[in-house]
């Protein structure tokens, strides 16, 4: 039977069964000097795992390992910080993509004399002398970055167009035209910057927030429906009813009845100004992100350029960890300069490897294994977090939230592309867009400039609107440059003549260097010899064949 212990001596038995090392700390603690010969006979160390312990010398990928009793020598902690400075210099560029890609549009467009709020329209569609990743020659592109560091910008939309809004990491901010609030019929936005805190409107425009100063606009607008498919009213049709300019508080959508209750501002409305526009067909401009260090340099460009809100703070801290903090200087010394050459160099490879759809585990495949059709969107949607929920007869039908980001779908994205939207990638026919890539060909290699391909798209091709196929180059991501300016073929007889369809209703297309002699010509589009190239089908205003898959496009066969 145990003795009956009252409260001190119930705390001194407590001390005498604690492991030896507690119980002196615990006694030099208490101010008493603990006898271990007094203690009892039966108190033994705690067994320690060898789970959790870390051997003498382990063997690695980036070599030998090696502690003195679990603390690392002078040479392995070397190695290590070389390590993680090579293992966050990766991370950086793959995870960063999205906002040097941005960042890069921005600096082409200043360098060819487009400032912020002017707009780069394309009268004539785009070609492939202006480089820019994955556009299309077949819709009149309209571009600005909004400058919201004066205040915020009401922007006037015009009507029947798809237009987008995103920040300087590629966030969305919202969409105008078709898809957006105004649905096509347009209407006013104002767009509103991370440091305003004045008054907003209570209504009579659609208010939107940025957390980035400087928002990029994309606007393409159709020729489809115009006599001939000429471009011209389009782009009449922008130019007379886009307006962007400044907010004046108080005025646009603000009663007096609000500013007499002290909830409001009082003043005149603004009056709407036309942006100035700038001709961007046949402009050679680059807006490509770089692959080498200058990847980082512009990042830290950007870094500098917006708020440090604007981050995700777990994302800043991958390039912080390199040396890229706001209002700081980034000068890396030769050792970090030497490791920042390899991440570079690496994590620009895996990135081209996950943005040609050439990794086979990552779910991108769109209708099965054996086709070379795919598109990164339905593995993580616009928010690269879940899939684009299926639209059924009672609705929306989201999939589960897993809680994670889909990185190799968000880097896979922006090597390949600009621009995200929920249009890019919702399963809603007649409305929006649909894409899908192919980077190899039926055997699965990749397409060499010099030989003859075909492809064979089933009758009734999927797209309310129109359809189309445009060629790029695999360095650049940009329409392929050969004597064939706009290398696209497709529904629309406008800048090349529209494909002709087979006798059974399909349509075939050749790629090649020359024109087969029996191809009519809206039905070949032209390679280079010295350069691969991979092909993006568009669907405009997609119909559910595409969405149920049965329509199904044809793999791309080699001729010769």
């Amino acid at each position: 039977m145990k003795p009956d212990l009252g409260p001190a001596q119930r705390e001194l038995h407590t001390i005498w069964v604690m492991p030896l090392a507690n119980a002196n700390s615990y006694g030099s603690a208490m101010g008493t000097e603990l006898d271990e010969a007094a203690m009892p006979a039966d108190v033994t160390k705690t067994p320690v795992p060898a789970a959790i312990t870390t051997p003498s010398r382990v063997e690695a990928g980036i070599g030998d390992l090696e502690f003195t009793d679990g603390y690392p020598t002078g040479e392995t902690a070397e190695k290590l910080r070389d390590h993680l400075d090579y293992l966050h210099g990766v991370e950086t560029f793959m995870n960063t993509i999205q906002g040097v890609s941005t960042y890069a549009l921005r600096e082409g467009f200043l360098e060819a004399g487009v400032l912020d709020n002017d707009v780069l329209i394309f009268s004539e569609l785009m070609d492939s002398r202006t480089l820019a990743l994955t556009a299309n020659a077949d819709t009149v592109y309209f571009w600005t970055f909004l400058d919201l560091s004066q205040g915020p910008l009401v922007l006037e939309t015009p009507a029947d167009t798809l237009g987008l809004l995103d920040d300087m990491w590629f966030r969305w901010v919202s969409d105008f035209g078709l898809p957006g609030a105004d649905r096509g019929q347009g209407g006013t936005y104002l767009v509103v910057g991370p440091d305003y805190d004045g008054p907003l409107p209570e209504g009579g425009c659609y208010v939107r927030h940025s957390r980035t100063n400087h928002v990029l606009l994309v606007g393409r607008a159709f020729i489809n429906e115009n006599p001939g498919m000429d471009p011209a009213p389009t782009v009449a049709r922008i130019k007379e009813q886009l307006k962007i300019y400044p907010y004046a508080a108080g005025g646009l959508g603000s009663s007096i009845g609000a500013y007499l209750t002290g909830k409001g501002a009082l003043g005149q409305p603004a009056t709407p100004q036309s942006p100035r526009f700038v001709e961007g067909t046949g402009l050679a401009i680059n807006t490509i992100p770089p692959n080498d260090f200058g990847h980082y340099e512009m990042l830290d460009a950007l870094v500098q350029l917006e708020p440090a809100e604007a981050l995700d703070t777990e994302l800043a801290g991958q390039f912080a960890a390199i040396g890229i903090v706001k209002d700081e200087k980034f000068a890396p010394d030769a050792r970090l300069r030497r490791i920042l050459d390899e991440a570079v160099a690496v994590g620009n490879a895996a990135s081209r490897t996950l943005g040609m759809g050439a990794s086979p585990t990552e779910g991108f495949r769109y209708y099965d294994d054996e086709s070379a059709w795919w598109n990164m969107l339905f593995a993580g949607g616009f928010e690269f977090t879940n899939p684009p929920p299926h639209v059924t007869a009672d609705g929306i039908k989201p999939f589960p939230n897993k809680g994670a980001r889909q990185l190799h779908s968000r880097t896979s994205m922006f090597y390949t592309a600009t621009c995200i939207t929920p249009a890019m990638c919702m399963r809603l026919t007649g409305v929006g867009s649909q894409y899908l890539i192919a980077n190899v060909d039926s055997d699965g290699a990749p397409f060499d400039g010099a030989k003859t391909y075909r492809v064979r798209l089933p009758k009734d091709i999927p797209a309310a609107r129109f359809w189309s196929l445009n060629l790029y180059d695999n360095q650049t991501r940009s329409l392929l440059q050969t004597e064939q300016i706009y290398p696209r073929a497709g529904s629309q007889e406008y800048p090349s003549p529209a494909a002709e369809a087979e006798p059974d209703g399909s349509t075939v297309v050749y790629f090649s260097p020359a024109r087969p002699g029996e191809v009519a010509p809206g039905n070949w589009i032209q390679t280079d010899p010295e350069k691969g190239w991979f092909v993006i089908l568009r669907l405009y205003s997609p119909l559910q064949s595409f969405f149920d898959k049965t329509w199904r496009a044809g793999e791309i066969e080699p001729v010769t």
